[in-house]
């Protein structure tokens, strides 16, 4: 097994702690390893320093008590964006009509500032790209949790035999069949799922 998962866990826990030197009431990071491989649509789908600071900025409305999403966490309201500038994210100028201000981008200013940090950052990302490019249907990830979410746990791709697919965790589709409404049939995860990506 590779050691790289825990050095990614420790370099996005040092990051995490060069944020905190710039805001000290952001809250420690619980778990590290539950950004490792979590997706979501309304936050990010890629791991990076940007999504770090992202997730950081819902650590700080947390600390504040300010609720900053709506819809279940999809619409970042301008509270996000309030806390997100100061953190020195940019924005658009308008919403997103179903995630808000979720799509956040550095500033010139963060890039300086946490140069030294999305450099070690990136090179640990690297690394674990590398090590999990040879991912098998035989290895396990882990779960994924997120703050706020109803579930935790990587999610897949599940194909049903029209063509239709959704994301699911695994281990929720070996619970009982989920079942497409165009054509009646299981959706089941493909054998290829690994050598697809």
């Amino acid at each position: 097994m590779s050691t790289t998962p825990p050095v990614l866990a420790a370099e996005l826990a040092q990051a995490w702690a060069d944020i905190q030197r710039h805001h000290p009431e952001l809250p420690d990071l619980a778990a590290p390893e539950s950004l490792i491989g979590e997706s979501s649509s309304a936050c990010g789908a890629e791991l990076s320093f940007e999504r770090l600071l992202h997730e950081a900025v819902h650590g700080i409305a947390a600390a504040r008590g300010v609720r900053d999403t709506s819809r279940a966490g999809r619409y970042h309201n301008r509270r996000f964006l309030a806390i997100a500038e100061e953190m020195g994210l940019d924005h658009s100028e308008e919403p997103h009509p179903s995630s808000g201000f979720s799509l956040v981008t550095l500033s010139p200013e963060a890039k300086r500032r946490y140069r030294p940090t999305i450099e070690r950052l990136q090179r640990a990302l690297k690394a674990h790209s590398a090590a999990t490019a040879t991912d098998t249907k035989r290895s396990f990830r882990g779960p994924a949790a997120r703050h706020g979410s109803s579930g935790g746990g990587v999610r897949v791709k599940a194909v049903c035999d029209c063509g239709r697919n959704v994301r699911v965790v695994p281990s929720v589709l070996a619970q009982a069949p989920i079942v497409c409404g165009g054509c009646g049939k299981p959706f089941r995860i493909p054998e290829a799922v690994g050598a697809a990506r």
